[in-house]
């Protein structure tokens, strides 16, 4: 899948699993997302591993996917390293309702970013 199809997909996106090791196991958790105006992801999240995982610099992925009308699925993943972001009015509603309920909000970088079909 192309990189801009990845992007058009991503911004379609409300919920999204954050995918990260906790005790030498994988996870996946649920977060809300957005693209910035400036080309990062953003994630909102209240879970403990997520919050952890972004304060100790650790790799962190957030995937999403998705069912076509003619049977076939995407799924679209990007991979780094989130910080935390700053809360602003230009938030999507739904980021800025995570936030206002507990949720921290993280950005990503979209330097490692893949996606594909099948069939």
């Amino acid at each position: 899948m192309t990189r801009e199809n990845c992007l058009r997909l991503l911004a379609g996106a409300d919920l999204a699993r954050v995918v990260l090791s906790v005790r030498a196991l994988p996870v996946a958790l649920p977060a809300r997302i957005a693209l910035s105006s400036d080309g990062r992801l953003l994630l909102a999240s209240n879970e403990e591993a997520v919050v952890l995982a972004a304060r100790r610099g650790d790799v962190i992925s957030v995937q999403i996917d998705g069912l076509e009308p003619d049977g076939s699925t995407w799924s679209v993943m990007v991979s780094g390293i989130a910080s935390l972001a700053v809360v602003n009015e230009d938030l999507r509603s739904s980021l800025h309702d995570a936030v206002e309920h507990g949720a921290t909000l993280y950005a990503m970088p979209l330097s490692v970013l893949s996606g594909q079909r099948s069939r």
